[in-house]
């Protein structure tokens, strides 16, 4: 068996020129609780752009996610089991499987066997890699940070995203309106596609006004927004009275402190959720990723895969991912 292997590894600070194609050593198993993957499919999600230190990457566009240096990224994948150490158990080598874990960008990875979820045999790893992280995010989002229910209406920014895109699609399953914003008009086509009942192009159509009219000035119940600190102040004003903000994300930065009587004004509830305090534990990373298989299978939840790009190409892909100009997810093939 060979000692080595290809992985994208960031050894010096800079832009996306620091992604480095290396030969490196494999890992080992070096604990009772880990898990050996080969890695077939690679879900592209952060993109190193802001860096501090020559000690510390900051990691994703807004540079709020510190990495020690010299490092291979990414944090999510699917693929084969090669091995598993001595306390796993209903993991053995050649199981198809997801896994969540730091240096995914890599030919082999460890994960501790808690973040590791069998994929079923009649499911293409593409769509599960495609749809780990993100696909994790959204379903959590509905069913646990707001329970969406029939004929809410809720609000999506950046619907045209790869959660966005997911967001739409599970909103309307659950017979909610699903209103969703986007950039441009070839983004709303594709929200539309995806379930959006309405779409407003913020570029040139104001979002609170847009909403107040679908809602007959009441607002939506619930508001999901994974751009941060640029929708911040949109959002609370597009929630109606008694409505929910769910802040799950970072893209134009981080929410800046706020008076917290701003929520008094219509007794709002404002969450601001991470994915991995919802999978903590085994039984809680396998029950969510039996469900999105799930709903993937039955066909309610359609996986967009934008591009597909060789390991070698990872700079490419993510001058793709910074620029704008992609919809849906990005994947690297090994």
């Amino acid at each position: 068996m060979a000692s080595s292997m290809k992985a994208i590894q960031i050894k010096n600070t800079g832009g996306v020129e620091v992604l480095e194609h290396v030969t490196i050593e494999r890992p080992k198993i070096t604990e009772p609780t880990d898990v050996l993957r080969k890695a077939q499919i690679v879900g592209i999600s952060l993109v190193p752009l802001i860096i501090k230190s020559d000690e510390y990457v900051f990691f994703g566009r807004t540079g709020l996610y510190k990495l020690p240096l010299p490092a291979v990224i990414g944090r999510e994948g699917s693929g084969v089991v090669e091995a598993v150490g001595d306390s796993v158990k209903d993991i053995r080598p050649g199981d198809h499987v997801a896994y969540m874990s730091s240096s995914s960008y890599a030919e082999f990875t460890i994960a501790h066997s808690k973040h590791v979820a069998k994929v079923p045999n009649d499911l293409d790893l593409k769509l599960v890699a495609a749809s780990l992280l993100q696909g994790l995010t959204s379903w959590i989002m509905v069913t646990q940070s707001y329970e969406v229910k029939k004929d809410d209406y809720i609000l999506i920014h950046a619907a045209a995203g790869g959660c966005g895109l997911l967001l739409v699609q599970l909103v309307k399953n659950c017979g909610a309106h699903a209103i969703g914003t986007v950039s441009n008009d070839e983004k709303a086509k594709l929200a539309i596609s995806a379930g959006a009942e309405h779409v407003i192009n913020y570029s040139n159509q104001n979002v609170v006004e847009e909403v107040m009219r679908i809602t007959d000035n009441k607002g939506v119940h619930a508001v999901f927004d994974g751009v941060g600190k640029d929708t911040f102040e949109t959002s609370l004003a597009c929630a109606r009275r008694l409505g929910s903000v769910i802040s799950f994300g970072n893209a134009s930065g981080a929410v800046p402190p706020f008076e917290i009587l701003k929520l008094a004004e219509k007794n709002l509830k404002l969450m601001r959720p991470t994915l991995f305090k919802y999978i903590e534990t085994e039984e809680e990373f396998k029950k969510y990723t039996a469900e999105l298989f799930a709903a993937i299978k039955e066909g309610k939840l359609n996986i967009k895969i934008w591009k597909t790009y060789k390991l070698s190409d990872v700079r490419q892909a993510h001058l793709d991912l910074e620029g704008r100009k992609t919809s849906g997810k990005l994947i690297l093939q090994l």
